[in-house]
């Protein structure tokens, strides 16, 4: 969430610089991501000086530029031609000198020096529109006498940066999602820290009830999934752009300004973190407006136009006739606030953070509003929030309040209660805090103290403290203002001495395989394990139905656990070619996840009668398993703009030798390793490693074009998915060994076959090693041939077979039997011959 340091200093009086701000935020749980200074005009005015206009003489080839002398008190004064009609001499002006740059919107442009009409310019007379400051473009800025000639003209106009802080919000600080809600927290540090401080936010003493011509009537009908609904409407509102001000304030930020009723509405979300909403009363059918859910397969267009089927366990705000909005999700079309709207209706509520969370997964959609409901808003900030709306849209647009404030809560919010024990305090955290200091900190989280006694306390947690309800709760909210940091690291440590086992082993290898890829050019990455369930439609190998989906997910995006670590890769890949990176060697250990139905067992529940059939259930565990691989992604150039090597890209030989690679340096017996065709639909071509039983071992292969469409990827990708798990289980009993360097000489020969095309390099690998077991040390694929001079259907392969015997040297006849049998071997079961 983006915080304005400026308007954070608004409600908690502080001397402290963003930096320290950012420092403060994080050592108490509000961990900043951040700190980016944002200026109020881009450019923050640089190069910009207040002139003087000594002469101004008419252009001799124009009717109406002006060829001007200014004094900016730098040194003799410049020469400008200036198109203004306003331009005199005796003016005091904002002057752009040579190499300045001025912006407008996105764009750059830098003032050169440049001939006008035959007449040298050495930089330009500035109009409002130009700089920044206005929208005036009618002539250029003229100041008053009294202004400095030679001053900057960000000291001019008293120019400040704003900083915005970027906090990470985590899923149980909804009371942090504000301003306000920051501001509480880096209060109680200040306090703690000794700094002289104060926490303050407006007051609503200028709220009045103007008349009570526009009455509502407001009724809740299911008070579990809205426990208080409060509205107020507003007559004679003037709908129009919002004041520079509230524009600049919601931009910082992130947000478009829309009009002056919406952007009110934001501003007090982001404020004060209640989420308001705002109805054209126009809209409002019967002047009634129900809270309720609405029957099953109910259509509602929302304000973006699209169509969405309702739930009966989506709660909407309705009018007389029809739904208006689904409640603290998404307006609906025709409900909002247009320029034509006069009289509106400002809804201020406390929804059931479990029923808004559902309703937003169920339609794939997440606005700010719904990201605060769903963790859970402040149940007492209903009026308040109400109020400062009412009393800025009065001084902004005109309105009038046009009824009492209607409050409706069948189910009023109570704060918790906690009793705290200081000795639990002390074991907690590891270290004595004096009672004073407890309760100082308590007191500046605003955490009432209700009783007191010499073993401890009890306390009413305020109700927006919807993650303080529990002692050890308190206890860390304690120690997050204490600062960790001030807890001191203990001169002992207590431990127990244990066996390495097998994940110890793992491990080990990993950083092993790790460090062996880094120095081969590639670089680790680590991805999400949840990913987005729509990756898996239509595939085989990996079918949908065997995902683990979430129940309750984040976004669409990561509503399942992944089946193969290959799309985490492919969008690691998309995300940097992106950014123009696209010659990528990239590798990733990781778990993957597998959902089985037909693995439930049944389990016969201890207690039911022999007498009735058995009532039986799943166990839901024995569907799931765990696997842990390891993927490497190769894409675009393997040599990229070297002097001494050709630009060479990335390819399948690339791919398998880095596999090989690790499978020796894992110390894989190579006898044991049996080669196949792949099979699996994430590649376009491919090849699997298996041992003798069977196992899969690797994967590796060509990534479909389809799924690289998905991504919009163009570049070929190479893949392999090696079965760490499996790898581990292979080298069990392996052991370091050594052998001399042979003593014999090896002998290589050739041959060339001619096969069909069909036939791949790994079968006739495959069939090589089945063959000679012994004394067949390495096969290589050194030419292959397709094109003319060769019968159709048919390629030609030039394969080198090398042999050796470690204990004496082959002879010719030996060398011969072996050759004949591979050739035999290789004609039988491939039908080759020899060219």
């Amino acid at each position: 969430m983006k915080i304005s340091y400026k308007w954070l200093r608004e409600y908690v009086d502080t001397t402290l610089s963003a930096q320290e701000v950012a420092a403060a935020l994080t050592s108490v749980g509000l961990e900043v991501d951040g700190v980016e200074e944002v200026q109020a005009v881009k450019g923050g005015l640089q190069g910009l000086w207040i002139g003087e206009v000594l002469t101004c003489e008419v252009h001799p080839n124009s009717d109406h530029m002006h060829v001007c002398m200014v004094n900016v008190g730098q040194g003799e004064p410049i020469q400008i031609v200036c198109g203004a009609p306003n331009v005199a001499a005796g003016q005091k002006v904002v002057v752009a000198v040579v190499g300045t740059k001025l912006y407008d919107g996105d764009d750059c442009f830098t003032i050169k020096r440049s001939k006008l009409r035959g007449i040298e310019s050495n930089g330009m007379i500035c109009a409002e529109d130009e700089i920044g400051i206005g929208k005036d473009h009618s002539g250029i800025i003229v100041l008053p006498d009294s202004a400095v000639v030679g001053t900057p003209a960000s000291e001019y106009y008293h120019l400040e940066s704003d900083f915005v802080i970027e906090v990470d919000i985590t899923p149980n600080r909804a009371d942090a999602c504000s301003h306000y809600g920051v501001a509480r927290d880096l209060y109680a540090w200040l306090v703690q820290n000794g700094y002289e401080t104060a926490l303050h936010r407006p007051s609503c003493d200028d709220f009045v009830v103007d008349d009570e011509s526009l009455p509502i009537d407001i009724r809740i009908e299911n008070d579990e999934a809205c426990p208080r609904y409060c509205g107020v409407s507003l007559s004679g509102c003037e709908v129009k752009e919002s004041p520079e001000w509230l524009q600049d304030r919601l931009r910082i930020i992130g947000l478009r300004p829309i009009n002056n009723i919406v952007d009110i509405t934001n501003y007090i979300m982001m404020a004060y973190g209640q989420p308001l909403h705002c109805f054209d009363a126009d809209m409002i059918e019967g002047r009634q407006v129900v809270v309720k859910t609405m029957p099953e397969g109910t259509p509602f267009v929302t304000l973006d136009g699209v169509e969405h089927k309702l739930s009966d366990h989506d709660l909407a705000i309705c009018n007389a006739r029809e739904p208006m909005c689904i409640a603290g999700v998404f307006g609906g079309k025709g409900s909002g606030t247009y320029e034509t709207t006069k009289d509106v209706l400002l809804e201020s509520a406390y929804f059931n953070p479990t029923w808004i969370r559902r309703s937003a997964r169920r339609h794939g959609l997440s606005t700010d509003a719904s990201f605060r409901f769903e963790r859970g808003i402040d149940p007492h900030g209903q009026i308040y929030a109400l109020k400062q709306a009412a009393i800025m849209a009065r001084e902004l647009a005109g309105a009038k309040v046009s009824m009492q404030i209607v409050d409706v809560c069948p189910r009023p919010a109570s704060d918790f209660t906690v009793t705290l024990d200081y000795a639990y305090v002390d074991a907690l955290i590891g270290k004595h805090i004096p009672a004073e200091t407890v309760k100082s900190i308590l007191k500046s989280l605003e955490i009432r103290i209700e009783k007191e006694t010499a073993e401890g306390l009890t306390l009413v947690v305020p109700a927006y403290r919807v993650d303080v309800q529990r002692p050890c709760d308190v206890v860390e909210e304690i120690l997050r203002i204490y600062g960790y940091n001030n807890v001191e690291i203990p001169t002992t440590l207590k431990s127990s001495l244990s066996v390495k086992g097998e994940p110890d082993r793992s491990h080990k290898l990993q950083n092993l395989v790790g460090e062996q890829l880094v120095g081969a050019g590639f670089r680790e990455i680590l991805n999400n394990s949840l990913q987005r369930a729509a990756y898996y439609d239509g595939l085989e190998s990996y079918r949908p139905e065997n995902l683990v989906r979430l129940l309750n997910p984040l976004s669409q995006d990561l509503n399942a656990l992944r089946q193969t670590l290959l799309f985490g890769g492919l969008e690691s890949i998309a995300r940097n070619t992106s950014y123009r990176n696209a010659d990528l060697h990239l590798f990733e250990f990781g778990n993957c996840y597998r959902f089985s139905a037909e693995k439930r067992s049944p389990v016969i529940i201890p207690g039911v009668s022999s007498s009735r059939d058995p009532e039986v259930i799943k166990h839901v565990l024995d569907a799931y398993s765990e696997d842990y691989h390891m993927g490497l992604w190769l894409t675009g150039r393997r040599v990229s703009g070297s002097w001494a090597h050709p630009d060479e890209d990335t390819s399948f030989a690339e791919l398998k030798a880095n596999v090989m690679n690790i499978l020796a340096r894992l110390g894989v017996p190579f006898g044991m390793l049996v080669f196949a065709d792949g099979h699996s639909d994430i590649f376009g071509k491919s090849i699997a490693i298996q041992n003798r039983g069977g196992k899969t071992l690797v994967e590796m292969g060509t990534v479909s074009p389809a799924i690289l469409k998905t991504f919009d990827i163009s570049a070929p990708v190479y893949f392999a998915d090696l079965h760490w798990n499996q790898l581990m289980k292979a080298i069990r009993n392996a052991k370091v060994t050594f052998t001399e360097i042979s003593r014999f000489p090896a002998v290589s020969r050739d041959l060339a076959l001619l096969l069909d095309e069909g036939v791949e390099f790994v079968q006739i690998e495959r069939i090589a090693y089945q063959t000679e077991k012994k004394l067949l040390k390495a096969v290589r694929l050194f030419d292959v041939y397709e094109g003319k001079n060769l019968p159709q259907g048919k390629k030609s392969y030039a394969v080198n077979f090398i042999l050796q015997d470690n204990e004496k040297t082959l002879n010719d006849k030996q060398i011969d039997a072996i050759m004949q049998k591979l050739i035999q071997q290789l004609t039988t079961q491939l039908g080759a011959e020899l060219r």
